[in-house]
């Protein structure tokens, strides 16, 4: 009994009893039965309305537009943040603030005027003490003054107060000179990069993507910290698309003198011809107007010192001066061309011009000469 107990009975059911497996047909007709179509009909297609999945390029960007921007934003992410100072916060540093801000950047801020309301619009802090801005240990300083100032400015800074290897960047028109004041006036710890972004806010008011960025790394040190420093900064400009440019300050001067002080000169000469819009205005004559506006717009300030700290630029004041004198000594020659065809060629002329006389404004000969003489002194009574 005991072991009848441990047996276990395994039921196969007889093959007869086994329901056959459904044909196609009869799944289909029965699945029509189901959605309530008559038997056999066949069911309607299905049809894809909506998928929650992203298709690629899924956007109104085309798509090498689309790449661009998710690899800024990716790049935006693994961007190390710097604490940069921007001294000298008029109006060409709040340009530069406001992109260091929106990439995510720690913007100190100090000026001679009260920008305190300024700097908080824009996501900055602002010190109008410079002692309390260096105790924060800025990681660059970026010098946004202008050229007259910058030594003045530089000099007022307490550095001490700064880390000793802290990186000192500036964005001035001319770099000779900037470059020479950071060297002999910073400890030879700090770093040095003389940069130009050749933009401002009318120039790159849609962005500063295509726009050139020059700098040249004076004094960078060999600590691996300090080189990924620099290459931070200027990521920023690179990031924004702008077309770097590595040159020298030497290099960058003698370009600079024409590519800036002429086009200044040009415009401001313009503007003191007061020239005005007309209403049959040429493309030509509307680029001129252009001129003058964006040359003037900015201060006299900036153009007297693209003049006093390039040293290029005297040669090429000189040399646009007897541009013009050579310009106007053409125009006159032709003109007195055009007198003596006037004057002189005349059917009948003698062959000699120089037997020609000029005589109270009438055309004498030679042999009319004397007669001339005797009607005069007739006139005179003699």
């Amino acid at each position: 009994m005991a072991a009848s107990s441990s047996v276990r009975l395994h039921h196969q059911p007889s093959p007869s009893l086994r329901l056959p497996a459904p044909t196609n047909h009869q799944f289909l007709a029965a699945r029509c039965r189901w959605r309530g179509h008559p038997g056999g009909a066949a069911a309607p297609p299905l049809r894809l309305r909506a998928t929650g999945a992203a298709q690629p390029f899924d956007s109104s960007e085309s798509p090498p537009r689309a790449v661009e921007l998710e690899k800024r934003e990716d790049q935006q992410q693994q961007q190390p943040r710097l604490k940069i100072a921007v001294v000298g916060f008029g109006n060409y540093g709040q340009f530069l603030a406001r992109t260091l801000v929106a990439q995510g950047h720690t913007v100190l801020a100090h000026s001679r005027s009260d920008y305190s309301a300024v700097a908080a619009a824009l996501g900055a802090r602002f010190f109008p003490d410079p002692h309390d801005l260096c105790e924060c240990h800025p990681d660059v300083v970026l010098l946004a003054t202008s050229i007259l100032s910058a030594e003045a400015v530089l000099r007022s800074l307490p550095v001490h107060r700064l880390r000793r290897n802290t990186l000192f960047v500036d964005v001035l028109s001319v770099k000779e000179f900037p470059k020479n004041l950071l060297l002999s006036s910073l400890p030879p710890d700090f770093d040095v990069i003389c940069t130009h972004p050749m933009f401002g806010p009318e120039s790159a008011r849609d962005g500063w993507d295509g726009l050139p960025f020059v700098f040249d790394k004076v004094r960078v040190g060999d600590c691996p910290a300090r080189r990924a420093r620099a290459e931070a900064f200027l990521n920023i400009f690179e990031r924004e698309g702008c077309r770097m440019v590595e040159m020298s300050c030497a290099e960058h001067d003698a370009h600079a003198a024409e590519t800036q002080f002429l086009t200044h000169t040009v415009g401001r000469m313009l503007a003191m011809l007061e020239l005005r819009s007309t209403p049959i205005n040429t493309k030509g004559y509307e680029t001129l107007l252009r001129l003058v506006d964006n040359t003037c717009s900015d201060s006299f300030d900036l153009y007297n010192g693209l003049f006093m700290y390039n040293k290029n630029s005297t040669e090429l004041l000189n040399r646009l001066e007897w541009a013009m004198d050579s310009v106007k000594k053409r125009l006159f020659d032709g003109l007195h061309d055009v007198l003596r065809r006037q004057l002189f060629d005349f059917e009948g002329s003698p062959a000699d011009p120089a037997e020609l006389l000029v005589v109270g404004g009438d055309l004498y000969t030679d042999g009319d000469e004397g007669d001339a003489d005797a009607v005069d002194g007739g006139s005179r009574g003699e």
